[in-house]
């Protein structure tokens, strides 16, 4: 628990390389909840439908997913840095190219390689922030997830503003926000010298590392979670839509409501949290918590001011549960953290790269809104159970581990007082 302490404390005292690492975090993040208040536009006007524009989502989320499976083998073998400007350049690119398009299929294509650099980049990142940062593990982590929060609040903010002039504002406005953060990270994060470059990592080592029960069952319940998580970012500007909601301007101010409380919770209540209970029983509590929401929400699915209220609640949520799954797929192994962030980011971002589209074709095909909804509960509560199941796995993410040596130690010393 100290470590935990420790690292809020210290929160704000870090190198400047970490914060470097930190703002091209939040524009990164930002491309993911940029296109959300755009979906409505983008379909209208370029003739697409819901499911062709939210393949928007899942082009980009699988293939960031996949790439992370190989970001840690690839960073190991040309630099941390260099990986984390190779994933800024390409993403430069392809946003810029993004916004450049003429048809929906060009920029679902376009999203592809943009997944690409954002997994070299964010995989990349999070083990960097953690290597780098002062203050522990725990401190590093809700730091990244800081950034994680800040950057979606701001992203369908920035998305809306931009969007009210072009659907293809934000796209541009991504790609000039990422070579700032290009230059950020060439001028103030340093290579590490010769004797501290880690040693290459094993192509394989990602996928051996699912083997360890720990890390595959926080991989499952991260995918089925970002299911759950992708159906409320995802499907809610569609859900919005029938009930006089599709501007632009004002799908950003109410996601940038929901990136704020997801922000706020994930630096400031998550540590609260795991600093009274353990780490999964926190995630026992608030993933169900996360899954009444998404049943609410189906239930009030005709409610435009019963949808808009809840996804600021669910944020408050989803922020939560960022830090401290982070947290728990960091701890429960004793794996590098590049291995392990890049099989746990791997799986996490596969699942919300399969909710949207999936969550639209519900709707199309029961012709109702509230259908999507009632699938992000089901794999919520799929997530709930997974965690449930496999709770044994994570003792050494929530201290126990620790604990039993040091009683084993009191115990050999004589002291059992």
């Amino acid at each position: 628990m100290s470590t935990r302490a420790e690292g809020t404390s210290s929160l704000l005292r870090q190198p400047v390389a970490v914060w470097a690492i930190a703002f091209a975090a939040v524009v990164s993040f930002m491309g993911i909840g940029l296109v959300d208040p755009i979906l409505p536009a983008i379909a209208e006007e370029l003739h697409a439908t819901p499911t062709q524009t939210e393949l928007l989502f899942t082009t980009y989320l699988l293939v960031t997913g996949a790439a992370m499976f190989f970001t840690s083998w690839f960073s190991s073998r040309v630099g941390a840095k260099r990986t984390l400007l190779i994933g800024l350049a390409v993403i430069v690119v392809f946003a810029a190219l993004a916004g450049s398009s003429g048809s929906v299929g060009a920029i679902i294509s376009l999203r592809a390689g943009w997944g690409l650099g954002n997994a070299l980049f964010i995989s990349t990142a999070l083990a960097s922030i953690v290597g780098a940062a002062s203050g522990g593990v725990a401190g590093a982590i809700i730091l990244y997830e800081a950034a994680l929060g800040l950057g979606l609040a701001v992203g369908p903010l920035a998305g809306g503003l931009l969007g009210s002039i072009s659907w293809r504002g934000p796209f541009f406005g991504t790609a000039s926000l990422m070579a700032i953060g290009f230059v950020a990270i060439l001028t103030l994060l340093r290579s590490p010298s010769s004797a501290n470059r880690p040693q290459p990592i094993p192509l394989s080592a990602p996928f051996r590392a699912l083997r360890r029960p720990a890390l595959l069952v926080m991989g499952m319940t991260a995918f089925f979670y970002n299911m759950g998580f992708f159906v409320l970012l995802a499907w809610t500007p569609f859900a919005l839509v029938p009930l006089g909601i599709s501007n632009a301007m004002t799908l950003g101010w109410i996601f940038f409501g929901w990136g704020v409380a997801l922000a706020v919770s994930s630096v400031f209540v998550a540590p609260l949290l795991t600093a009274r209970m353990r780490r999964t029983s926190v995630l026992l509590i608030v993933i169900p918590a996360l899954t009444l929401t998404e049943l609410v929400m189906a239930l009030l699915h005709s409610s435009a001011a019963g949808l808009v209220t809840l996804v600021v609640v669910g944020g408050l949520f989803l922020g939560i549960l960022n830090t401290v799954l982070t947290e728990v797929s960091m701890e429960a192994t004793d794996l590098p953290r590049p291995v392990a962030s890049s099989a746990y980011s791997g799986v996490r971002f596969l699942g919300g790269a399969f909710a949207p589209p999936i969550a639209s074709w519900i709707a199309s095909t029961t012709g109702t809104t509230a259908a999507p909804f009632v699938f992000g509960t089901l794999v919520l509560v799929v997530a709930t159970g997974i965690l449930a199941t496999g709770r044994r796995h994570l003792a050494r993410a929530d201290g126990v581990h620790e604990h039993m040596q040091e009683v084993a130690e009191a115990i050999a010393m004589g002291d059992t007082d």
